[in-house]
């Protein structure tokens, strides 16, 4: 997936920290918004959301980049719900250029929560993203596309990958999403390790500790699966609550992690252990799904917790989409 990625073992060398470490062979991606963080922990690439972009929209350290987004949507003439949602795609991309500058490979832009059942809507909003990064000279092969992982949300994946933009599937919960969004060919999965945990432990009343996390056993699931059964659509964990998350996915294609924790793993040395590896993943028990519409929606169904998060999910990053866009009214 990624031939810059040394497999030494990471262990033998005690005096890296654990960030090194796990830069050997996963690739690290921040998940920020917050652009002047990147250079202090040499990520490969960088993921943003609606709650990032509205955290660092209010910062008064990217005030201009606010200013830029209101004065380049103000010159197409366009008013009222129509000029706040130029100003906002604006201010998604200029942040996806500023990161861009800071990082050698990719950046993920997402798309709006209120489209994420619009197939229709998606391409055009996927379609935008990538005009406007193009007129800013950025090809098409440094941008990720965020899509949330309803069916609706894949098929749209499935159109756009065939056009040559990269999707990252985001907002997935369960094995049958991550199956789906590989047989649609999408780039990039992100499977939401703690959003699992939350889950699981309000309704089991206890922690867990990394080994069993709950999230962290879907992430072992999916990887093996797409490992097993050829499929090129990498896997990045996301949505980390601790550390031990973080370690117990060591060898996962790639992995996004908040400032935070890339700050708590550069400040230790102990060993990293690689946990995830293609051959292991080749020999697990996983068994192949065979999916349809019908198969998706019904197993999805099932899954209480893939059901419950997704559409928590879509409904809170379409709040702070909504924040951000009163956020930028106020700003005009």
């Amino acid at each position: 997936m990624n031939s810059s990625v040394d497999l030494a073992p990471a262990g033998k060398d005690r005096a890296a920290n654990q960030l090194d470490q796990l830069k050997r062979f996963t690739r690290v991606v921040a998940d920020t918004g917050d652009f002047s963080t990147l250079k202090e922990y040499a990520p490969q690439d960088a993921t943003t959301n609606p709650s990032l972009i509205l955290k660092a929209a209010q910062m008064p350290a990217y005030k201009t980049l606010v200013e830029k987004a209101i004065a380049d949507a103000r010159k197409s003439g366009a008013t009222g719900k129509a000029l706040l949602s130029q100003i906002n795609d604006l201010l998604l991309v200029l942040f996806g250029l500023e990161i861009l500058r800071a990082v050698p490979g990719r950046v993920s832009t997402e798309t709006d929560a209120n489209l994420s059942f619009d197939t229709s809507g998606l391409l055009n909003k996927a379609r935008r993203f990538i005009s406007l990064y193009g007129q800013n000279g950025v090809p098409r092969e440094r941008i990720l596309i965020k899509i949330a992982s309803t069916w609706e949300g894949i098929r749209a994946a499935e159109v756009l990958q065939k056009e040559g933009v990269n999707c990252n599937m985001t907002l997935l919960f369960s094995l049958p999403q991550a199956v789906a969004c590989a047989q649609a060919k999408a780039r990039l999965i992100s499977p939401f390790v703690g959003r699992i945990l939350d889950w699981h432990k309000a309704k089991a009343g206890k922690d867990f500790a990394p080994f069993e996390d709950p999230g962290v056993e879907s992430v072992r699931e999916i990887y093996a699966y797409y490992k097993k059964f050829g499929h090129e659509t990498e896997v990045m964990g996301a949505s980390f609550r601790n550390k031990g998350e973080i370690l117990e996915l060591a060898g996962c294609d790639l992995l996004t992690i908040s400032p935070q924790l890339l700050g708590e793993l550069k400040s230790s040395t102990d060993p990293v252990e690689r946990k995830l590896s293609p051959v292991a993943a080749r020999k697990s028990a996983v068994e192949q799904l065979e999916l349809d519409e019908h198969n998706f929606r019904w197993l999805l169904n099932e899954n209480a917790m893939a059901t419950e998060k997704t559409a928590e999910g879509i409904r809170l990053f379409n709040a702070d989409a909504l924040k951000l866009e009163r956020f930028v009214a106020t700003q005009l």
